[in-house]
């Protein structure tokens, strides 16, 4: 695959910064109402914690 011409390349950052800018109201609006929601760091960590807890099991596994 040969990389993309310079011309493609305009274009595509035009069409990022385009899009940035139609989704800048709905990104304002989230920041604005995560400042003010309640943390829910377990949600978080409980989920991360059994993926390293499964994969420690499966590399347990693997070894002789």
């Amino acid at each position: 695959m040969e990389p993309l011409s310079t011309w493609e390349n305009v274009l595509l950052g035009a069409f990022a910064i385009l899009l940035i800018f139609w989704m800048k109201p709905g990104i304002k609006a989230a920041l604005e109402k995560s400042k003010t929601a309640q943390s829910d760091w377990p949600g978080l960590l409980i989920p991360i914690a059994l993926v390293v807890l499964f994969v420690f099991f499966l590399i347990a596994m693997v070894k002789p």
